[in-house]
């Protein structure tokens, strides 16, 4: 089954974004846990949740991929930036226990002048203290997402987000829970060529991070040309990642069964017409 969708408000509830889902022709969506720019999130209604697991269940929606807030930074040089990251977190995933199956997915923040490894040591101690106050491993899987170097970004390289997961693996039996989502905007404006050389990236990914890791993809089109680092996302062939690459990653025999969900700059119309244009393209 071809699992696509988008990013979707959450203003309604869950519910809500899944009858919206099949709406517009998609299967999976995301959205964010609270107000991309931060703040406290809305109550859950437990009545909401429980009424759409039974919708999921009978039209075959899912995973969702919760999407942290952009504000979080957990390898930031303040300890107040860290605290909100950490407490953010921790919290978003309580709530997505509801949700089991989940996918939560977050930036990896940036070290702001303190160096990568510095980096990779903070987000890798944050995501430990975590998982380590949980009683048992968490129903819902943590995902790193792929990113474009943008400024101090950490995780443009796989190496860099393997580093974050090795750090974390040795101090938690149970990190496998640990993924990545790979953004085919993030990587191209990153300088991985998957227009080109898109088995030769698989390849990477699988040598460096291991392909078990790679739990979603966001598929989005790049207004950038490659290695560009500056992370603007594109319409579907309105880019330059350009259609035709795009229909290769989502009919790769290595990719094809992951989900793939839409963060273009569209509205709902936008995305029943990149859904149902990939819908078309699909083997």
């Amino acid at each position: 089954m071809f699992k696509i969708g988008c990013h979707l408000s959450s203003a309604g509830g869950y519910m809500a974004m899944g009858q919206t889902a099949r709406a517009i022709g998609a299967n999976v969506f995301q959205f964010f846990t609270r107000n991309p720019r931060g703040g406290a999130a809305k109550p859950i209604d437990r009545n909401d949740v429980r009424d759409f697991i039974a919708y999921a269940e009978k039209e075959g929606v899912g995973p969702i991929l919760a999407h942290a807030p952009y504000t979080l930074n957990a390898a930031g040089a303040d300890e107040r930036v860290r605290e909100f990251a950490e407490s953010t977190m921790a919290d978003d995933l309580k709530r997505l226990e509801l949700t089991p199956g989940a996918l939560y997915n977050f930036h990896p923040g940036s070290h702001v002048g303190q160096g990568v490894d510095v980096g990779i040591q903070l987000i890798s101690s944050m995501l430990v203290r975590i998982l380590s106050r949980l009683d048992v491993p968490p129903a819902t899987s943590i995902l790193l997402e792929t990113m474009a170097g943008k400024g101090s970004e950490v995780g443009r390289t796989f190496e860099e987000l393997r580093s974050i997961i090795d750090a974390t693996e040795a101090k938690l039996p149970y990190a496998y829970r640990i993924g990545v989502c790979l953004d085919t905007c993030h990587v191209w404006d990153g300088g991985y060529d998957i227009v080109s050389d898109l088995d030769g990236v698989i390849a990477q990914f699988d040598s460096v991070i291991g392909f078990d890791r790679l739990k979603a993809i966001h598929l989005n089109d790049s207004l950038n040309v490659r290695d560009s680092h500056k992370d603007r996302h594109a319409c579907i062939g309105k880019g330059k990642i350009g259609l035709d690459a795009l229909v290769r990653v989502i009919n790769h025999p290595r990719l094809r069964d992951l989900p793939f969900y839409l963060e273009t700059p569209n509205d709902l119309d936008g995305y029943r017409d990149e859904i149902a244009l990939l819908s078309s393209h699909r083997d």
